[in-house]
């Protein structure tokens, strides 16, 4: 019986990642010194997981930015655009990686990153691959056989990982017409070839190959790719021990086609689908082993090392001890590296947080497991503590509030519609509001400076009273608003100073919620969320938002906005309570929102954006299961958001995901205005809301907000007319992709003059 992980958090215990690649990005370090971070966090890593009692540890799991760029990186799967950095010469294959996620402008270049999106249905993003007809590969990085050498000279024998071939090309997107990407396997394959030949000469035993697709719907060709793949791989590797891991969904209807793939051993995720072990198990070939997935990779509550055990033992007695491997579901990369740092009891009750893992503590749990299967006793102190504590939780009073329940068990059909159509409410809502044709508007948030940040950090310790760090944001607020107004902008925002995170924020002020201190989770690159923890029933004790939009209105006659993010949003970028319906909890946040929309509508804001971008990515990876999830999240952003009179205009925003499969669901969410990420797939979506004819109105993001490259009003102009031939113009709004928390002054102020430029030429007679 052998542990192992799938991957594991690579930011560091501290970000220290994250200050790494930022300096380096600012010019405050060198090269040498981002390559010396990255070293010591994997160094840290392996010894850990050595410590912990994992058998076989991963390698190649760490990455600057994106494991998937890495593997465009690897495999040459460079977009044409970026052939000039490489023929310069002047830049290293680290700036070449770094241009490809963040874009390119100086030295007389001006090049577009790859598009992001989100990894299956996590919060993780990914660097999306970019493919043409007949694409030729070759290996252009050789980072996986470093690191796996760079271990080894520390003494520890690692499992590489790998995104495998198939799952690689369905991940990325074809960049023309006439071809299915699934068809570049034969030229893809020779690459994977040459690094299992290179890994081999270096005496690795164990590859993990990382086929997350392998769970989804497939289609006869993907299925087809499958067999192709590691049928080749088997016959020029004979002796090669793969492990083959699936995660995020069950193999149902698919074990077959997973047991009949000459690999070593499979790995399942008995976390998000413990059902799909019977099958498996009655198909699975003699001297493949199982790996089991049953410690969650994704959540932060302790194992139930009972039911653990069940499975293991039921495995073992089918297999025999020597075929079982015990693991994660999935990479811990989805959860936060130590809950030994959160030593404060007044932001972690100790209570709460004794239900709670972080990811050194799910290999202590997988360890434990295995020592419990193999000396077959309970009476461990490991044990007991924790079946203790899965008691306590169970039965813990700040758990339960009768009165959320009561609340959720009362909602109607009624709750969850606008009063009058759309049509007639852009009606109203125009007399109030007296937009021009194009409006603009920005997302949300404004750059969060090192004074704002260090005010709110000031005011934590104590250093700077309530009264004086409200006086500074207010001065703050009130210059944002005079700059919005005087560069044109037709709804405002009051800029969100006074918060962290657009979750976390919310988290602090409902009940039923607790945080961590240290609990950083990689979002995408160096940025890094503090995801907040449902632990009981939710709802909202007092207003949360309506000050600072009441103050920000006040100062103005335009519209400012009044800023939320919605039920589902929340809900998936929370740390979520496993011990009821995930619909149950959205449903409580739903209503503690519709609270909060309804006291800004008194408070005079008519303009409410209800932030959505997890809509898309809570969607089940199984189409079957897609219709009980829309029901529910839909029912949920309904209710929160249709409790206002007509001319109380609703904003949503998504960005980052595919939305072209469920645009119907999206219009049933009714919102008056949806904003929406569209610039960096040069408004690709757009082509799903005009063929379904979206009844509402649409601001497809004009500049992409993950970038520091500034965009010209020519630019964004091409854009606006592209939308404009799919969504008539008096639908169209102007914005960025996203919130603007993250940027530099300097440029947000560049780009958002750029955009409403463009928006106002294009109210030119001339252009229309």
């Amino acid at each position: 019986m052998l542990t192992h992980n799938l991957g594991y958090p690579r930011i560091g215990s501290q970000r220290q990642l994250k200050k790494a690649c930022e300096d380096y990005w600012a010019g405050k370090s060198t090269l040498q010194q981002l390559l010396h971070t990255g070293s010591k966090i994997r160094e840290e890593n392996w010894l850990l997981q050595k410590q912990e009692g994992i058998d076989l540890i991963p390698s190649n799991d760490f990455s600057f930015y994106d494991q998937i760029l890495d593997m465009s990186l690897m495999v040459n799967a460079i977009p044409e655009r970026f052939h000039e950095i490489v023929l310069s010469g002047k830049k290293s294959e680290t700036d070449l990686y770094f241009a490809m996620a963040r874009s390119f402008q100086k030295d007389g270049m001006d090049i577009t990153a790859l598009e992001m999106t989100k990894w299956f249905d996590t919060n993780y993003h990914y660097l999306v691959p970019e493919f043409r007809k007949n694409q030729p590969f070759k290996l252009f990085s050789t980072k996986i056989i470093d690191e796996f050498n760079e271990a080894k000279q520390l003494g520890i024998q690692t499992k590489p990982v790998l995104i495998g071939p198939v799952s690689y090309l369905l991940l990325g997107k074809e960049k023309e017409s006439g071809f299915d990407r699934i068809d570049l396997i034969p030229n893809l394959l020779p690459v994977y070839l040459e690094i299992l030949k290179r890994l081999e000469k270096a005496h690795v035993e164990w590859v993990q190959f990382d086929e997350p697709f392998l769970a989804l719907d497939l289609g006869e060709k993907e299925r087809e790719a499958f067999t192709y793949v590691y049928t080749q791989i088997r016959k020029e590797f004979p002796k090669l021990k793969i492990l083959l891991a699936t995660y995020f969904e069950g193999l149902d209807g698919q074990g077959s086609l997973a047991a009949s793939l000459p690999v070593c051993a499979l790995h399942l995720d008995l976390v998000r689908n413990a059902d799909q072990l019977p099958e498996l198990l009655s198909v699975i070939p003699e001297k493949m082993s199982l790996s089991l997935g049953v410690v969650d990779g994704r959540n932060i509550w302790i194992n139930d090392l009972e039911a653990s055990l069940k499975t293991i033992h039921e495995v073992v007695d089918r297999l025999g001890e020597a075929r079982v491997m015990i693991a994660p579901s999935c990479s811990l990369l989805h959860v936060p590296c130590d809950l030994a740092l959160e030593t404060d009891e007044h932001i972690l009750l100790p209570e709460i947080k004794s239900w709670m893992a972080f990811a050194k503590q799910k290999l202590r749990e997988v360890a434990l497991l295995k020592n419990l299967a193999k000396n077959g006793t309970k009476d461990s102190g490991g044990f007991l503590k924790n079946q203790a504590s899965l008691a306590a939780r169970k039965t813990a009073p700040l758990i339960h509030d009768p009165q959320v329940k009561a609340r959720v068990a009362a909602i109607t059909p009624a709750m969850s519609s606008r009063k009058s159509a759309f049509a007639l409410r852009k009606q109203n809502q125009q007399k109030v509001l007296n937009l021009p044709v194009f409006p603009t508007t920005t997302i949300g948030s404004f750059p969060q400076t090192k004074e704002v940040r260090s005010w709110r950090a000031k005011l934590k310790k104590g250093e700077l009273s309530p009264e004086e760090y409200d006086r500074l944001l207010r001065e703050e607020t009130t210059e944002l608003i005079k700059w919005q107004e005087e560069i044109g902008l037709d709804v405002l925002v009051h800029g969100e100073y006074e918060r962290n995170d657009m979750v976390e924020y919310f988290g602090e002020q409902l009940n039923g919620y607790t945080f961590s201190k240290n609990g950083w989770v990689q979002s995408y690159g160096s940025r890094c969320v503090k995801p907040p923890i449902v632990f009981g029933d939710v709802s909202r004790p007092k207003a949360m938002t309506v000050y600072w939009a009441e103050f920000a209105q006040s100062l103005t006659p335009v519209p400012v906005k009044g800023m939320l993010t919605g039920p589902v949003t929340i809900l998936q970028w929370s740390f979520v309570r496993d011990d009821q319906p995930r619909s149950e909890t959205a449903y409580q946040i739903a209503l503690a929102i519709r609270d909060e929309v309804q006291d800004l509508e008194k408070a005079g804001i008519r303009v409410i954006q209800i932030d959505e971008p997890a809509i898309r990515e809570g969607l089940p990876l199984r189409k079957a299961d897609w219709p009980g999830y829309l029901d529910w999240s839909i029912t949920a952003f309904r209710i929160s958001s249709t409790g206002v009179e007509d001319e109380t205009q609703i904003h949503t925003h998504m960005c980052y995901s595919e939305f072209n499969d469920i645009i119907r669901d999206i219009a049933d969410m009714d919102a008056d205005v949806i904003t929406i990420e569209c610039s960096r797939s040069q408004m690709e979506l757009l082509d799903a809301f005009g063929e379904f004819n979206y009844p509402n109105d649409i601001g497809p993001g004009v500049y992409d907000i993950h970038s520091p490259r500034v965009p010209s009003q020519e630019e964004m102009i091409f854009l606006l007319k592209k939308a404009r031939a799919v969504i008539p113009e008096q639908n169209l709004w102007v914005n960025p992709d996203c919130g603007l928390k993250t940027r530099h002054w300097p440029e947000t102020r560049e780009a958002l003059i750029q955009m409403v430029g463009a928006a106002k030429a294009l109210r030119e007679p001339v252009l229309v």
